[in-house]
């Protein structure tokens, strides 16, 4: 395809893989190790191509932990999803590309940090509301939508964590779908791309699957931290040497 070279699909392929993988064993995790690392490789894979894998990783997930499912309250984080959407695309279609590299690195660090502390939250309709819109801010920014809903949820069990922001990726993803097509900002190649980039999905979660009795999920976490400190640390600096050079 004209619009991305081999080798940059194949590295975006490893980086999806490794993403699924995570997001397979600890519940969430695809954007926050892909979307830094694509964002360097090429600008274009977020933030559309990343929320349809994401919505690929959470149906299979889903499909895996239905039987420990729970909806209870998530609609409230689903409708805060809406208007953070419409601010993520807004900032999508009016700041620069290297402002946007240094607002993805900000999310991830942010998301580091909020996993690294533990900050924990009363689960009710306006923590969920407001979980949502940032949710939603940061989805339609970078693809992580995850964080914020990960925190008020990290009481549950791995079954039904995993279950409950499956379900949320799901209908999450279509929302910031709609809101980005809204915004003209899906072209018909971020299609072609997330069909590219979809077997890096499946096999990142059959290989999930089959490693999630079997792995540490504490030193997984802290290897998926470190990951996505180095990358956000990364972006970073080649954000501000864009803005430098601009």
């Amino acid at each position: 395809m004209a619009f991305i070279d081999p080798q940059t699909l194949m590295l975006a392929s490893v980086i999806i893989f490794l993403g699924a993988l995570t997001q397979g064993l600890i519940g969430f995790g695809l954007a926050v190790v892909a979307s830094p690392l694509l964002y360097i490789i090429d600008p274009q894979l977020v933030p559309a191509p990343v929320i349809m894998m994401g919505f690929s990783i959470a149906l299979l997930t889903l499909l895996r932990e239905r039987t420990q499912l729970e909806f209870n309250g998530l609609q409230y984080a689903l409708l805060g999803r809406i208007p953070g959407g419409f601010m993520g695309a807004g900032l999508l279609l009016f700041a620069p590309q290297a402002v946007l590299g240094l607002a993805i690195a900000f999310i991830v660090g942010a998301a580091v940090l909020l996993s690294i502390y533990k900050i924990t939250a009363p689960v009710n309709r306006l923590s969920l509301f407001i979980a949502g819109i940032l949710s939603g801010i940061f989805g339609n920014i970078a693809a992580i939508g995850g964080p914020p809903l990960a925190i008020l949820l990290a009481g549950k069990d791995a079954p039904q964590f995993r279950a409950a922001l499956s379900i949320f990726f799901v209908f999450s993803s279509m929302i910031a779908l709609i809101i980005l097509m809204l915004a003209g900002l899906v072209e018909t190649k971020h299609l072609w791309l997330s069909l590219m980039l979809l077997p890096s999905v499946i096999l990142g979660n059959i290989a999930a699957g089959k490693l999630t009795n079997k792995v540490d999920k504490n030193k997984t976490r802290i290897a998926t931290m470190a990951l996505c400190s180095l990358s956000a640390l990364l972006l970073t600096v080649k954000s501000l040497i864009e803005l430098s050079a601009g």
